[in-house]
């Protein structure tokens, strides 16, 4: 820009041009970038959904290596309450639920996988329990009836879901006051069929919960962890 000349014009024009010149020179200047815009946070990385065969989550001992009795003790599974297996698998939780419940409980069996909650339905008929229910949900929805629910269980799933924050947030409208819900699974980077125990206190924070409890006594490796959250109060 041609500063001289500039200024010779402004004095001929007078006092009103400096006003519009200086407008005209704060329009033409870059704009720079705002500093503090924050960048969205990339999502972490989670594991296949397992489809292969359902027989192998019913392994002998099983029932010893989780404690799976103590679990239900912590979640307070009982006599007519309602229970939420999300990623239920083969249904071997399912199962233990179901009888813990009786039949004053009822016990939703949740899954994505269409082979899996046919193969739920066949071992309810055989088993002869009455007291489930299953629901195909949708991957970031469990879909479970509102203000239903005592206890939710995510065993050795939670490390599969992609959007885990806005399933968390989904299953809030299902949960009766005092719900717990209760996650069960290992230390990994997400893609290695585990995820951090920190990612998911976080993650469960931000979906608006609370953790209550945390063990590690369900596998003696040291790998696996159960934690127990609470909806925050509103």
């Amino acid at each position: 820009m041609n500063w001289k000349l500039l200024g010779r014009t402004l004095r001929w024009l007078g006092p009103v041009s400096v006003l519009v010149a200086g407008l005209w020179v704060w329009e033409s200047a870059p704009v720079r970038a705002q500093s503090g815009a924050a960048e969205p946070s990339a999502p972490r990385q989670t594991s296949t959904p397992y489809t292969g065969d359902l027989s192998i989550f019913d392994s002998p001992g099983r029932e010893e290596r989780l404690q799976i009795n103590r679990v239900m003790d912590l979640l307070g599974i009982e006599p007519s309450k309602n229970v939420a297996d999300i990623g239920a698998g083969s249904g071997w939780f399912t199962v233990h639920a179901a009888r813990r419940v009786t039949s004053s409980g009822t016990v939703y069996a949740v899954d994505i996988n269409p082979e899996a909650i046919q193969h739920i339905e066949q071992r309810v008929k055989k088993e002869q329990l009455h007291n489930i229910r299953t629901i195909l949900s949708k991957p970031d929805d469990p879909q479970v009836p509102v203000n239903s629910i005592d206890a939710v269980l995510l065993l050795k799933t939670y490390h599969e879901i992609a959007r885990p924050i806005v399933l968390l947030r989904n299953l809030g409208s299902s949960l009766r006051p005092g719900a717990r819900v209760g996650i069960i699974d290992r230390n990994g980077n997400g893609a290695n069929h585990g995820v951090n125990r920190d990612v998911v206190v976080r993650e469960a924070d931000q979906a608006g919960y609370e953790l209550r409890e945390s063990h590690d006594f369900v596998k003696a490796d040291g790998m696996d962890y159960f934690l127990i959250f609470t909806r925050k109060p509103d």
